[in-house]
C-alpha cells in the first residue's frame, strides 16, 4: 500500500502524543510513497518467501530466554494478522478509486521493514524468525498493486529507487518514505533496484491509483477498530470476533467510508482517535489506554447511514458479498452492545436507524448488479 500500503512508522515507534500538524505531514508524505503500514509486517509462516536466519556459532551461544521466546511467538502471530488485513483490504483500496474521492493517490503497492522497525525483544524476533538485519526488506506486496505486477516479493531488499540509495538502519522506514514521496508523485512507474537471491535486478513498478490509506492490526483484545481519516486500526479482538474474511472486509469497509467521508473531524474526534491508533498499533500498548473510550465522541446516526451506503457499494465493486453485511453488525451490537465502554458499539451506537438503510441500499445494489449499471451510490 505504498501510498496506502505505506512505508509505515513501525507499530513499534509510533510516537503516543505529537502535534496533530506533524501527525498530518508524516503522514502524508507516508501515504504517497508506499504501501506501508502494518500493512508493513512481515510474512506469515505460511507464506515466507526467506528462511530464517541460520546462527553463526557465536550466536548459538547466546541463550534464548523465556521473554525472547515469547517475542517470537507474539511477532509470529502479529505477521499472520497483519498479512490477512493487506490481503482482505487490498480490493477494497484498489477497486474504489472513483468513489474515495480525494482520499485517491498514486500508490507502489508495498511494505518494508528492517529489524528496526521493532523494539528491544523483537528486534531479536525479526532478526530471528524473519531474517530481518539493518536493510529494508519487503514485508508485504498489496494485491493487484503495480508492485505485485511488477513481479517485487516478500523477502527482497530494497536497494534503491530510481538510483538513489534507500537508507538502512535504525529509522529506515521513515526515511524510505521520504525518498519514495517525491519519485511517485506525478509518475507513472518507478525504477525500483532490489537485492533477490544474492544478486541485484531493477523493477519497472507501475504506480497503482487506489484509496491511500493505512491499515493496520491493533494489537488489543477490545473488540473494535478505529479510523481517524487517514489511517485504520482493527484490533486482533475484532479479527477474531468477525472470523471469516468477508465480515473482516465489513469492518474494513465501514472504516475506509467513514475515513473518505471525513467523519472523525465531522464528529470532532480526529485527535482521540489518532492517539488511540498511535497507541494500539504499538507492539506493546500501553494497556491504561485502552480501558474506556479515549475520549471518542459517538457517531451521529446520519453519519452512520452515510458510511453503511458508500461501505455497501464499495464491497460489492471489491467482490465481496453484501447479504450478510445486515446480520454482522446486528450480531456484533447484541454480543457487544454499546455499554461495554471500549467495544465498537460504544461510538458506533445508532443501530436501528441504520437496519432500513442497510436493507435498502442491498435492494438497490442487487438491482444495479441485474441491470448491469454502474455500481455507484
Amino acid at each position: 500500500m505504498a501510498g496506502t500500503v505505506v512505508t509505515r512508522v513501525s507499530a513499534a515507534s509510533h510516537p503516543t502524543s505529537s502535534s496533530s500538524a506533524r501527525r498530518g505531514t508524516l503522514l502524508a508524505s507516508i501515504a504517497t510513497a508506499l504501501l506501508l503500514s502494518a500493512c508493513a509486517t512481515p510474512p506469515a509462516p505460511s507464506s515466507r518467501t526467506t528462511a530464517p536466519v541460520q546462527p553463526t556459532p557465536a550466536e548459538q551461544a547466546v541463550p534464548i530466554t523465556p521473554r525472547m521466546q515469547a517475542a517470537r511467538a507474539a511477532l509470529d502471530t502479529m505477521v499472520t494478522q497483519q498479512d490477512r488485513l493487506y490481503r482482505v483490504a487490498a480490493p477494497l483500496l484498489i477497486n474504489n478509486v472513483d468513489l474515495c474521492r480525494t482520499a485517491a493517490r498514486g500508490l507502489l503497492g508495498f511494505t518494508a521493514k528492517n529489524k528496526w522497525s521493532y523494539p528491544g525483544e523483537y528486534a531479536d524476533a525479526a532478526a530471528a524468525v524473519l531474517g530481518y538485519d539493518d536493510a529494508l526488506r519487503v514485508s508485504g506486496v498489496l494485491a493487484g498493486s503495480g508492485a505485485a505486477r511488477a513481479g517485487l516479493r516478500k523477502g527482497d531488499t530494497l536497494v534503491a529507487a530510481d538510483g538513489k540509495a534507500l537508507p538502512t538502519g535504525p529509522g529506515a522506514e521513515t526515511a524510505a518514505a521520504g525518498v519514495f514521496a517525491p519519485l511517485v508523485s506525478g509518475r507513472t512507474q518507478l525504477s525500483m533496484t532490489i537485492g533477490r537471491d544474492g544478486q541485484t535486478q531493477v523493477l519497472k513498478v507501475p504506480v497503482t491509483r487506489a484509496c491511500a490509506m493505512r491499515v493496520d492490526l491493533g494489537n488489543a483484545d477490545n473488540v473494535n477498530s478505529y479510523a481517524d481519516g487517514g489511517r485504520i486500526a482493527v484490533t486482533r479482538g475484532m479479527i477474531n470476533f468477525a472470523g471469516g474474511d468477508e465480515a473482516i472486509a465489513y469492518v474494513l469497509a465501514k472504516d475506509i467510508a467513514h475515513n473518505v467521508l471525513g467523519h472523525a473531524a465531522v464528529a470532532r474526534n480526529t485527535a482521540a482517535v489518532a492517539a488511540i491508533i498511535d497507541n494500539v498499533t504499538r507492539v506493546q500498548p500501553d494497556q491504561a489506554q485502552l480501558g474506556g473510550s479515549g475520549n471518542v465522541k459517538p457517531l451521529a446516526a446520519n453519519l452512520e447511514v452515510a458510511a453503511d451506503t458508500l461501505a455497501l457499494y464499495m464491497l460489492a465493486r471489491a467482490g465481496y458479498g453484501v447479504e450478510r453485511y445486515k446480520a454482522f453488525w446486528q450480531k456484533l451490537a447484541a454480543q457487544y452492545p454499546a455499554s461495554v465502554p471500549n467495544g465498537y458499539m460504544a461510538v458506533h451506537p445508532n443501530l436501528a436507524p441504520r437496519l432500513a438503510a442497510i436493507d435498502k441500499t442491498v435492494a438497490d445494489i442487487k438491482a444495479k448488479q441485474a441491470a448491469k449499471k454502474p455500481l455507484v451510490p
